[in-house]
């Protein structure tokens, strides 16, 4: 058995066979008859020549399709224990870091192999171990830091080089497995996923580890390196893109869905601009994805923008072209969460649109208000249980809702808001329509401008434009009449003007001062939900 161990673990070179060899030789060890284990490695080795998962491999009659599960916890945790002490290379010292081998790149491969084998579960095991075995050495920390502050009666280049060695002590050993799998083909993307299952991972609360958030920071910020700005390519789609160009690009547009080819080929036709940045280490993927509607004003509502038009091969009229109108933005990747690409994406198709249409002057978002609704219908709720839901309505809008929904005064009227609030079918009433027009749109221009977390605007798509320097600039009513619109928010859209001369100054504001430019409209709006709400 211990003979069999090393040649598995010295003599073989391809990580996928290793890998079924060490486990079919741990499960033999765990009471695995001969004739199963002979079985058992002639469809394994079959799978691995026919470049099937590792989780379609077999043992004994039967398929499993759990991987891994098939075997013991134990078994497995031993598995992933010895693959792990051989693909982690040992942190160099600090006088040899400069001079290390680099470790094989058959490192990598093992571990990316290993991790598409896993089930959910066994991922989080694996990354628990990855985070918590191979992270950061305590202990070398904290000798540094005491010889640091020895250090500091003693010259500056002795001070410097102390923190050097702290610096770099401070240093994950995890951090270069990750930097040398970006290195493979498909490494980069495989990361990517990879922060996509931690995200997963800690907004589950699958792990309350904070050695897995520490694994999650130290990628985020390796991921920000690799895709800075500086790295990226601004590409066009137009219709005659890559055809699987296209289709993801349809694929993942979350803001306003395409419904089929005719409606994709408009959105990337005449009168339309379509951009995407990608990355050489992701070829063919687009990593956040920007429409542009190339209108003569900054349009009100997306109806105009999304609905057929009469052809899709008119020629372009410049004098019909003096605003451009961001009206979807698409990040592709999960696991780029937090690295900032929209707002560099919105200023790189500034300076190509300028380039192209010198006269435009116009830049604006048509932005949904995504989580309006939700927020209204919990303000509602509380303020009836708070006894005090009267207070959002003057007594006058409070009566003239009585007799168009024919209900009972008071806590009646509430419910009866909630409920039209909760359909689409006040939509179809002209009555109510007009009733309900200045209600929801000052409550909506609060929860836009008034509504906080830690000081910044809650809601997010508010956040991020106002971050990019952008003026909170009109609110626009039956501006996005699908039922999804109606559902999110009531048909309530947000345009966020680009000033270009004020972005940088109002960007500053934001930021540092918690301070939100906005239009004389939407102040006023916001003014009316203060005086008549009396919250």
């Amino acid at each position: 058995m211990q003979f069999f161990l090393h040649w598995v673990t010295v003599t073989l070179r391809h990580p996928e066979v290793k890998y079924l060899c060490l486990v079919l030789l741990l499960h033999c060890s765990a009471a695995m008859t001969a004739q199963r284990l002979i079985f058992a490695f002639r469809s394994s080795v079959r799978c691995w020549r026919h470049q099937a998962p590792l989780s379609a491999f077999v043992v004994g009659p039967q398929k499993s399709d759990r991987g891994l599960r098939c075997f013991s916890t134990s078994v497995r945790s031993t598995v992933m224990d010895e693959i792990l002490s051989r693909v982690v290379a040992p942190l160099p010292t600090y006088e040899t870091r400069d001079k290390a081998a680099p470790p094989p790149e058959s490192n990598s491969l093992e571990f990316m192999h290993l991790y598409k084998s896993l089930d959910k579960e066994d991922k989080l095991n694996l990354l628990t171990k990855l985070s918590q075995d191979f992270g950061v050495d305590h202990k070398s920390v904290s000798d540094l830091a005491v010889k640091l502050l020895d250090a500091q009666l003693r010259d500056l280049a002795t001070i410097l080089q102390v923190e050097d060695r702290l610096r770099y002590s401070l240093v994950p050993r995890y951090r270069h497995l990750l930097s040398h799998i970006s290195r493979v083909e498909g490494g980069v993307k495989f990361l990517v996923d990879l922060r996509t299952d931690l995200l997963e991972i800690i907004s589950s609360k699958a792990s309350d580890s904070s050695q897995i958030r520490d694994l999650n920071s130290t990628l985020k910020s390796l991921l920000s390196e690799w895709f800075s700005v500086g790295l990226l390519k601004l590409e066009r789609i137009t219709w005659q893109s890559p055809c699987d160009i296209l289709q993801k690009i349809s694929h993942y547009e979350a803001v306003h869905p395409v419904r089929n080819w005719t409606d994709l080929k408009r959105r990337v036709g005449p009168y339309r601009r379509c951009y995407a940045f990608t990355h050489a280490a992701m070829p063919g993927e687009p990593l956040v994805v920007l429409h542009v509607a190339l209108t003569e004003d900054i349009s009100n509502n997306i109806q105009g923008i999304v609905r057929e038009f009469a052809t899709l091969d008119a020629e372009e009229d410049l004098n019909k072209i003096n605003a451009a109108v961001f009206y979807s933005i698409s990040s592709t990747q999960p696991g780029l969460q937090g690295v900032e690409l929209g707002n560099y994406l919105i200023k790189r198709v500034v300076r190509e649109l300028q380039s192209e249409f010198p006269h435009m002057c116009q830049f604006s978002s048509l932005s949904p208000i995504p989580g309006f609704t939700l927020w209204l219908q919990g303000l509602l709720s509380q303020s009836r249980k708070e006894g005090r839901g009267l207070e959002l309505m003057s007594e006058l809008e409070w009566r003239e809702l009585e007799q168009a929904t024919d209900c009972a005064p008071g806590m009646g009227a509430i419910d009866a808001l909630r409920k039209l609030i909760g359909t689409s079918e006040w939509m179809r009433s002209e009555r109510l329509c007009l009733l309900l027009e200045p209600v929801l749109m000052r409550l909506c221009a609060w929860y836009l401008y008034g509504e906080k977390r830690r000081g910044y605007a809650l809601n997010p798509v508010a956040n991020f434009h106002l971050q990019n320097g952008a003026t909170m600039w009109r609110l626009n009513w039956h501006a996005d009449t699908s039922p999804r619109g109606v559902a999110n928010s009531c048909g309530i859209m947000v345009n966020y003007r680009y000033f270009l001369n004020e972005t940088s100054q109002n960007s500053a504001l934001y930021l540092q001062n918690k301070v939100i430019t906005a239009s004389e409209q939407v102040l006023s709006l916001v003014s009316q939900f203060q005086k008549n709400s009396k919250l």
